[in-house]
């Protein structure tokens, strides 16, 4: 059981990793990456689920429910690149977060009685404990995003006030630059 909790842990701590890296490798909007990595997700899937065939009953279902997790990491990570938001990051980590709980449901099936009922209320509370750090994560981008622009127009009013101070093309250009410098 302890093993289970540590590698689910691990896969959620490597998933946010990549996605971080996701988000970083691809400019917000990047089509052809986006593309790029929903071709491979789905071919990675196809090719996965072709192994699965050979599998018979829970350990086929975990299987499939594997390649389906891992078609979904990839999509909901090139989504949120694509979409560069906090909003549509938070949202990739809740997708993976379900995918996680789909495979770890299955791999509750192969436990019984009060296994199988710790198994899957650690299944949940991982779950749920993911949803909840995404939300949190994304207000606290969303927060840091809406001072840094709060600032910057504190900071260009203070500028257009020192050019109030000029006259002529010296003030326009005062005022032209400090719209560049606080993106105006």
């Amino acid at each position: 059981m302890r093993s289970f909790c540590l590698s689910t842990l691990a896969r959620a701590v490597v998933g946010a990793g990549a996605l971080a890296f996701a988000v970083g490798a691809n400019a917000a909007g990047d089509k052809t990456a986006y593309e790029n990595a929903k071709a491979s997700a789905k071919s990675t899937y196809e090719a996965a689920s072709k192994q699965c065939d050979a599998m018979n009953g829970n350990a086929k279902d975990i299987c499939v429910a594997e390649a389906k997790a891992a078609r979904t990491k990839t999509e909901a990570n090139a989504e949120a690149a694509y979409q560069g938001t906090p909003k549509a990051r938070a949202h990739a980590v809740e997708e993976i977060a379900e995918a996680n709980y789909k495979v770890a449901k299955e791999r509750c099936d192969d436990r019984t009685g009060n296994d199988k009922d710790v198994c899957m209320k650690v299944a949940k509370a991982e779950l749920t404990r993911a949803k909840a750090d995404a939300k949190a994560n994304r207000k606290t981008v969303e927060a840091r995003q809406d001072a840094a622009k709060d600032k910057r127009e504190a900071d260009y009013k203070v500028a257009a006030e020192k050019c109030d101070a000029l006259n002529g093309d010296a003030k326009s250009a005062c005022v032209r630059d400090a719209k560049a410098k606080y993106g105006m």
